[in-house]
């Protein structure tokens, strides 16, 4: 979720978008609310049953529970498959291209559509969007947080879902350092300007030097028994290390991966600084951050020995909890730090996902009432109740009581930070191919055995092997 892309969405999707959304919003779904109901429009279908495959987070956990409801209300059966990351990604990927139409609803991420759209693989839901019958008139599309769901689930002024999860990245770092006396004390002397919460990647930098310590040293006001560290990021070759990379630091700097036409662009002069800076908080970062998956850093924060993190919001809701660890509300959050000396566009990692219908399915019909049902608002609220908070998707569920928690409030606080400018990430048919060639090459400008130079060098090089024309 560069630059040139940034300006790409905003010069030209988003205002098409927003206008054809806008459009089928006042067309498609402006009916009598009261005229409708999830059980009137499903009679035609009651005993239908349906697949359906998502990925496993608590987030999805909890949504399980809310099923059987849907079931209830409509006669429609959902067997509703939770796999992990790597494993939704690949069966349902496989599912659709076979053209088997097992599942008739999968989940996917931003970044899988760029493949799937160019392999005619997914149902555009317009259709069903404009039939009375079908479409709920009060599921208030407005509400959807954008700009995460505009640059989604629109594609050749066509829809092919509603955002359905909002995955985002935010600054988390420990509290209880950050407003220790002593260490604000220290750090005003050092650097000049009042110890906080990093706002910008210069303070993210100095806070990640400040508290790097050795075993005996003294971090607020006691003796660590072993190394302390500043920072730490997510370092494999793989996972969600590249596009993190990409997102939060290369698009920060005003850099990215492709110009406004989509052709590489991987060798400027802002990528080659933005991974400079991203080499330098390595040297304030454990000794085997190269191993740590996204999975691993909110484990390393949990376990205390790190200052501060670029992390996903919703990983963070299992370590800042009662009972989540001797460090559960020692932490604080921000949204994803500016770098206002690059003057660039803001940017946040994300990774916006949808639930899309498969063009196999052979009950198209009842999974667009489901589709719906999952993103409308009561069920948004029964999720985010049950899972006593969590990740919105609307803005009108941050005013949610649940959502009140004086303990999350510098939590949720982040994440409207982030989702205020993520973006999904354009839509690349060989969005896999530049991931796995890129990666290794980030990662070894973090371990020092490629130079920022050589890498965006080695990195265009690959880009240009792979595609000329990149995007849809």
């Amino acid at each position: 979720m560069s630059k040139p892309h940034a300006a790409r969405l905003a010069a030209k999707a988003l205002p098409a978008i927003g206008s054809f959304l806008s459009a089928c919003a006042l067309a498609a779904w402006a009916l009598p609310a009261q005229a409708w109901s999830y059980k009137e429009a499903a009679q035609p279908y009651a005993g239908a049953s349906i697949r359906v495959l998502d990925e496993i987070t608590p987030l999805q956990e909890t949504m399980r529970k809310l099923v059987p409801r849907f079931t209830e209300e409509t006669g429609i059966k959902v067997e509703y498959e939770l796999l992990s990351h790597g494993d939704v990604i690949n069966k349902g990927q496989a599912d659709l291209f076979s053209r088997r139409g097992h599942y008739d609803a999968i989940m996917l991420h931003g970044l899988q559509l760029g493949p799937l759209l160019a392999g005619n693989t997914l149902e555009p839901i317009d259709a069903y969007a404009s039939d009375a019958a079908l479409a709920n008139p009060d599921l208030r599309l407005d509400d959807l947080i954008n700009p995460a769901y505009e640059s989604l689930v629109a594609h050749g002024g066509k829809r092919y879902g509603f955002l359905t999860w909002n995955y985002n990245q935010i600054y988390w770092g420990r509290k209880d350092l950050l407003e220790h006396p002593a260490e604000r004390e220290a750090f005003q002397a050092r650097y000049g300007y009042p110890l906080a919460p990093a706002a910008t990647m210069q303070q993210l930098r100095d806070i990640a030097e400040f508290f790097t310590r050795k075993a005996g040293d003294t971090l607020a006001g006691e003796t660590l028994k072993s190394d302390f560290y500043g920072i730490v990021l997510e370092g494999i070759p793989g996972g969600t290390t590249f596009t993190t990379v990409w997102e939060v630091f290369l698009r920060n700097w005003g850099g990215g991966l492709f110009d406004a036409q989509g052709r590489p662009a991987f060798d400027s002069q802002a990528n080659i600084d933005a991974l400079r800076f991203w080499a330098e908080l390595w040297k304030f970062a454990p000794p085997g951050q190269a191993e740590y998956s996204l999975v691993d850093v909110p484990t390393v924060m949990g376990n205390g020995i790190a200052a501060q993190s670029i992390a996903w919001s919703d990983f963070v809701l299992g370590v800042d909890r009662p009972n989540g660890g001797a460090y559960a509300g020692k932490f604080v959050y921000g949204g994803i730090p500016g770098n206002p000396q690059a003057k660039a566009t803001h940017s946040a990692g994300a990774e916006p996902s949808l639930m899309a219908m498969s063009r196999y399915s052979k009950n198209k019909q009842a999974t667009f009432l489901f589709m719906q049902w999952l993103v409308d608002a009561q069920t948004q609220a029964q999720l985010l109740e049950a899972g006593a908070g969590g990740v919105p998707i609307r803005q009108s569920s941050f005013a949610l009581p649940v959502m009140q928690q004086p303990e999350r409030q510098s939590l949720y606080g982040a994440m409207r930070q982030s989702l205020e400018v993520a973006v999904a990430k354009p839509k690349l048919p060989a969005f896999f191919e530049i991931d796995s060639a890129l990666s290794p090459i980030v990662q070894q400008v973090g371990i020092g055995k490629l130079t920022p130079e050589q890498a965006v060098a080695e990195g265009q090089k690959k880009l240009l092997s792979i595609c000329t024309e990149c995007t849809l």
